[in-house]
C-alpha cells in the first residue's frame, strides 16, 4: 500500500480495513479485502491450527518463510506461489509479493485465479492502472468470474472511482449472492465516501453470512466505532480478539476520534 496514514492498532495486528480510518479522515484510500485473498488464505498449509486471518505478524512471517521454502523447491507449483505472495502482502512485503506473482503469471499466463492475484499484487505495490488492465485482461464475457469483478472493484475504489467500484461489487454479488468478502468490500467502499450508515448495513449483512471471517467482523467493529458507539464496537471486537486487545483497540479509536483535527475533517465532509 502506498499510503503512510494506515492506523496500526495496539494489539500489533493490522486490521484488515484499517484504511477505513484513513478514508474517513479524507486521507488517501487503500485497498479493500480481496476475495482472492480469502480463497487463498483459507487453504494455506501453514502447519498451524490457527487460521491465517487470525495470526499475528510474527506468526505470519514464520508462515511466509515456510511457504517460501516450498515455493523455492517447486516454482511451478501454482498454489505455493499464490500462497507465498499472499503471505508476503500480509506482512507488508508488497514489492517481493509482486516479484513472486510476476514469475507465477509467466508460468500460468491464462489462469484466471493467477491473473486476479497478480492484479491484487500490482495494486498493493501501487501499480493501480496496471492492476486494472491485468484484471480486465483476465475477464471473459462468456464466463464471468465473481472473483475478478470483486478484485476490479477493490482497485477502482483505490483509484477513487467509487461508483464504478460498487457496480463491479454488485455484478460479483449477482454471480455469487451474499458472498461475505464482496459484501464487506461493498461496505468498505461506502466508508471511503464517508457513508457510515450504509457501510454498516452491508458489513452487518456480510458478518451474518456463514463464510464470514474475522476481518469482516473487525471491519464492522471499526465502522461502529467510527460512529461513536464504542461499547458496541468493543463488544463486536471481543468476538475476534482478546478482551485486552479489544479494549485497547477501541480506546485507541476513541482517542483518535477525539482529536480536534479528526472531528474537523469529518464535519467538513458533513
Amino acid at each position: 500500500m502506498t499510503t503512510s496514514s494506515i492506523i496500526r492498532f495496539r494489539s500489533g495486528r493490522l486490521l484488515a480495513s484499517a484504511c477505513l480510518v484513513a478514508a474517513a479522515l479524507s486521507l488517501q484510500a487503500c485497498s479493500t479485502t480481496s476475495s482472492t485473498d480469502n480463497i487463498t488464505t483459507g487453504s494455506i498449509p501453514t502447519g498451524s491450527s490457527r487460521p491465517v486471518s487470525e495470526m499475528n505478524e510474527i506468526e505470519l512471517r514464520a508462515a511466509a518463510d515456510r511457504i517460501g521454502q516450498a515455493y523455492a523447491k517447486n516454482p511451478n507449483d501454482k498454489m505455493a506461489g499464490l500462497n507465498y505472495a499472499t503471505l508476503l502482502r500480509m506482512t507488508g512485503k508488497n514489492d517481493q509479493a509482486l516479484a513472486v506473482m510476476q514469475q507465477v503469471v509467466i508460468r500460468h499466463p491464462t489462469d484466471t485465479e493467477v491473473l486476479a492475484a497478480y492484479g491484487k499484487a500490482q495494486a498493493a505495490a501501487g501499480q493501480l492502472d496496471a492492476a486494472l488492465q491485468t484484471i480486465s485482461r483476465a475477464e471473459r464475457p462468456d464466463l464471468p468470474d465473481w472473483r475478478l469483478k470483486s478484485a476490479q472493484g477493490a482497485i477502482l475504489d483505490q483509484l477513487g472511482r467509487s461508483d464504478e467500484a460498487r457496480m463491479r461489487y454488485r455484478e460479483a454479488l449477482d454471480l455469487k449472492p451474499n458472498d461475505p468478502s464482496v459484501l464487506s468490500n461493498l461496505g468498505m467502499s461506502y466508508v471511503l465516501t464517508k457513508d457510515l450508515k450504509t457501510a454498516e448495513t452491508y458489513l452487518r449483512k456480510a458478518a451474518a453470512q456463514p463464510g464470514a471471517d474475522s476481518s469482516v467482523r473487525q471491519n464492522l467493529a471499526l465502522v461502529v466505532g467510527l460512529q461513536g458507539r464504542y461499547p458496541e464496537a468493543e463488544q463486536i471486537a471481543r468476538q475476534e480478539l482478546s478482551p485486552q486487545q479489544a479494549e485497547a483497540n477501541v480506546a485507541y479509536l476513541r482517542s483518535m476520534m477525539s482529536q480536534q483535527a479528526t472531528w474537523k475533517a469529518l464535519k467538513k465532509q458533513g
